[in-house]
This record gives structure tokens, C-alpha cells and sequence, in this order.
């Protein structure tokens, strides 16, 4: 079990990591990529608190719904860059929509530098946005937390060792 918890923990780590990486070298997040990145810190928590409390497995189940919650953000995410539904509109479109900002906002010339669309895709790798890896591995981090809140607690090799 803990084998799988770590991996999971470290796999949501090296995602969110990944995130900020790319955020480093100059691709501004939008909106729907930010609510991807909430599940993942919550998942490597949930990852620490099932490594280090007597309740692996609720921390493993709550992890699995935090994994499959930032894949399905993340599909979402990715069906709105393809144009196959409708996103958020303070995000997508042209941006027209002023609904949502304050009339410092309106006034001010800085606004449309700082608005990242979540219908354009700033990268993507084998026909696949960031919002769509993170969909892939996402769930496959999902299954991950699953076998480990199936799993025994301890492995037979554990208890032979001790």
C-alpha cells in the first residue's frame, strides 16, 4: 500500500510541479487551469495525511475523488480548447463579455495584457493541451489511489522482514 500512496503523492507533486515549471517559463495560466491545480495540492496532501496517520485508506478514497475531480476539470478544460462545448465566458470567446468586471477594470488599459483565454491552446504535445495531459494522468493517478485503498496494508514482504 504505502509503495502506491507515494507513487500517487509524487505523480500529483510532479504534475503541479510541472504546472508552475511551465508558468516559469512564461505560460500564463487561465482560469480553468488554475481550478486544475486546487485538486492536486489537496491530493498531495491527502497523500502526506495517508502516509503518516492510522487512516490510509479514507486519505487514499478522498485522494481518488480529488484526482478524478482535476481529470474531469481538466477534459472539461480541454473539450472547451477544442471548441467541442461551451467554457466559462470570463474566459472564453473574445473576451467581450464585461459583465464580470468592475469599473476600475473597464478603465483600466492593463486588463486584456492580463486575461489568459481558456479556449486558446498555449501548448500542446502530441495533438494533447496541457489540459488534456492533465486529464490523462489524472486518471490514471485516480486508479493509482484506488489500488492503494484496496490494497492491504501491509505487504506479506513487509511482514516477513519484520
Amino acid at each position: 500500500m504505502r509503495p502506491l500512496l507515494a507513487t500517487a503523492t509524487t505523480g500529483h507533486a510532479a504534475l503541479l510541479g510541472g504546472a508552475f515549471l511551465f508558468q516559469l517559463a512564461g505560460y500564463a495560466p487561465c482560469a480553468m487551469c488554475l481550478w486544475q491545480r486546487w485538486p492536486h495540492a489537496a491530493a498531495i496532501l491527502l497523500g502526506i495525511l495517508a502516509l503518516s496517520t492510522g487512516m490510509p485508506r479514507l486519505m487514499a478514497g478522498l485522494a481518488a475523488l480529488a484526482a478524478a475531480t482535476t481529470a474531469a476539470i481538466g477534459a472539461f478544460h480541454a473539450g472547451v480548447e477544442q471548441g467541442w462545448w461551451d467554457g466559462p465566458s470570463s474566459c472564453t470567446g473574445g473576451g467581450d463579455g464585461i459583465g464580470g468586471l468592475s469599473g476600475a477594470d473597464l478603465l483600466s488599459t492593463a486588463v486584456t495584457d492580463a486575461v489568459v483565454m481558456c479556449d486558446e491552446i498555449a501548448w500542446s504535445f502530441a495533438g494533447l493541451s496541457m489540459a488534456g495531459w492533465n486529464a490523462m494522468f489524472s486518471v490514471a493517478l485516480a486508479c493509482i489511489w484506488i489500488a492503494a485503498a484496496r490494497a492491504p496494508e501491509t505487504d506479506p514482504e513487509e511482514s516477513i522482514a519484520a
